[in-house]
């Protein structure tokens, strides 16, 4: 890489981990910027996941006050999140580069759909708990697990936009304030980027020069992330899952 390589690199480091920390989608910005310098579409990807790795932990760390009262939950989500990583990383590298390409813009679409119409969504189904005399949904059932788990799968695979799909399916199947959620999503995409990025190790090629150029960055920008992500309401931080997740829509569908 040359000079401004290397500082475009950390730069869009430091916008991934800001990004995925507050809404998710940073990959966007720097799986592009990797293929940029030249690197192979499955070299940047393998590098990109082991770089994100500090940066998605400084976010849970910024968000670790959202965290509080929700171990069992993580515990019972980041079994999913580990099996599913490590299924994601495997199908990198036997299936075709392009069997998602078709999946993922429906994928990532219904999510910011479901993130856009939370606020109905959810009071209906409120409203009609509340007739029923039903319990709020605090635990994770079987839905959530396998529809998070299979979300993990696709994490492991590529990444872009996975935040806002494990936002949305949270959303819809617990009742909990969005920063909650935020926090536990930041959990669980460090978890799918350290166990593919373990895989990867052992399997794959990767650029030294580019991992550590994007886990200093993402560490700066997860904590950026975090500070700026935590003081937005739910309303303005629901908008912005939903630009950002659009943007990813466009991205994905362009490429």
């Amino acid at each position: 890489m040359t000079v401004w390589e290397m500082v475009a690199v950390c730069a869009a480091g430091v916008g991934a981990g800001a990004i995925n920390t507050a809404v998710g989608s940073g990959t966007l910005i720097t799986f592009p910027v990797l293929l940029a310098t030249g690197l192979p579409p499955v070299t940047a990807t393998v590098s990109n996941a082991l770089g994100l790795i500090p940066g998605s932990i400084s976010g849970a760390v910024g968000y670790r006050a959202e965290l509080g009262g929700q171990r069992r939950r993580i515990l019972k989500l980041g079994t999913g999140a580990v099996l599913g990583g490590f299924a994601g990383a495997t199908l990198l590298l036997t299936l075709p580069a392009a069997a998602f390409e078709t999946i993922v813009p429906v994928l990532v679409g219904l999510a910011v759909v479901l993130v856009a119409f939370r606020p109905l969504i959810s009071g209906r189904v409120r409203r009609r708990r509340e007739r029923s005399g039903a319990r709020p949904r605090g635990d994770v059932g079987p839905l959530l697990f396998t529809s998070l788990t299979l979300a993990s799968v696709y994490g492991g695979y590529f990444s872009a936009a996975q935040g806002i799909l494990y936002v949305a399916l949270m959303g819809m199947l617990l009742d909990e304030p969005l920063q909650r959620l935020n926090a536990v999503k930041n959990v669980l995409v460090a978890l799918v980027n350290a166990v593919a990025a373990l895989f990867f190790l052992f399997v794959a090629d990767f650029d030294w020069t580019a991992v550590l150029l994007i886990a200093a960055g993402s560490a700066v920008g997860g904590q950026l992330g975090a500070k700026a992500g935590r003081r937005l309401s739910p309303g303005v931080l629901r908008a912005l899952v939903v630009t950002v997740g659009t943007f990813a829509v466009a991205q994905l569908l362009l490429r």
